[in-house]
């Protein structure tokens, strides 16, 4: 490990609003960084949680995996707390005005590396569960958060709008399963996984077909 980046996790509660319907849910919030400074990934439901958790370290950016209401809805108080930028693939923005009418973000690009505490986050877009879904690949930490892409059993799910099966598997099939296989996938929601543990299930994935 080049740097001396740790990882932290939040678990928080609350609700995912789309098509109509409402679901309770419990979220993964990470932190990536250090003493000195930290990354957030997916400001879920309990902004102040999160600010504790920051405590007085420079929040150097908010990482969105995509815009889904329960992974950004602690993102714009946040933001407003510490200063920090949102960050969200713009493939997103439709879903992102759905929660937030006015609020901005700063835009990610496949292949962005996001620089905290002397490690590298690099953005893989990884379509299919929402147009901006993003996986952040941290090859010094030796994982992958995976937001609601990948999870422990396959992918996340796509029977919603401006979501798709058949894009969701290319991603990860492409994207993700290419990684080493002792790559740890830290995932939006529930338990890690690897991507050895994930990557022989695919066909079965398909098969399924959802």
């Amino acid at each position: 490990m080049s740097g001396t980046a740790g990882i932290g996790r939040l678990i928080t509660s609350g609700t995912f609003t789309l098509d109509g319907g409402t679901w309770d849910v419990d979220n993964n919030v990470w932190l990536v960084g250090d003493e000195r400074e930290v990354v957030v990934i997916d400001a879920a439901h309990d902004a102040a949680a999160i600010t504790a958790a920051v405590g007085d370290r420079r929040l150097k950016a908010i990482v969105c995996t995509h815009a889904h209401n329960d992974h950004v809805n602690a993102a714009e108080e946040l933001a407003d707390a510490t200063g920090a930028p949102i960050l969200l693939h713009p493939d997103d923005e439709v879903l992102w005005r759905m929660v937030y009418a006015d609020r901005g973000f700063d835009p990610l690009r496949d292949g962005q590396v996001i620089e905290v505490a002397g490690t590298g986050l690099r953005v893989l877009h990884t379509p299919g569960h929402a147009p901006g879904a993003v996986c952040l690949y941290a090859p010094d930490l030796g994982t992958v958060f995976s937001g609601d892409t990948l999870f422990s059993g396959g992918p996340g799910a796509t029977g919603r709008s401006y979501s798709s099966f058949d894009t969701i598997i290319g991603s990860i099939r492409d994207r993700l399963l290419v990684l080493p296989p002792e790559t740890v996938v830290r995932t939006g929601h529930g338990d890690e996984t690897s991507i050895g543990a994930e990557a022989p299930d695919l066909e079965k994935w398909i098969a399924r077909g959802h």
